[in-house]
């Protein structure tokens, strides 16, 4: 889970901009307009990063925008992705953990209504270094 900028060709043609990942395959994606293509772009990006992360993949070093070669309609330029902002945005999904405490802070955190799940998840997000 990680942070990345890879480079991306980009083409218009007739009404939208194509975007292709050279150092991924089958990352590719299209928008109707420049922002709209960055944003798919990002998008893409970002999910197949995390299917290689989750599967073990390899994952490749960026080629260098400068190294390149883009076609008379085509331009360059790099996109970042965010894998782990893509999990927190895409995965709403809960799993269920039972645990033990002892009984008496048990009965104390009730008394003050603490929410157990929350506390759970604040503790291991701290722990595990997710900001």
């Amino acid at each position: 889970m990680a942070k990345y900028a890879y480079p991306a060709i980009f083409e218009e043609d007739e009404g939208s901009i194509a975007v292709v990942f050279p150092d991924l395959k089958n990352c590719y994606t299209q928008g109707e307009d420049m922002v709209d293509a960055l944003e798919m772009a990002s998008d893409v990006l970002s999910g197949k990063l995390v299917f290689m992360e989750d599967n073990g993949e390899e994952i490749p070093k960026p080629t260098p925008i400068s190294e390149l070669e883009v076609g008379e309609h085509q331009y360059s330029t790099l996109v970042m992705a965010d894998t782990m902002a893509y999990r927190k945005a895409n995965s709403t999904k809960s799993v269920k953990k039972t645990l033990t405490i002892p009984s008496w802070l048990n009965d104390i955190a009730e008394k003050q209504s603490i929410n157990f799940s929350q506390v759970l998840q604040d503790a291991l997000i701290k722990i595990v270094g997710i900001s």
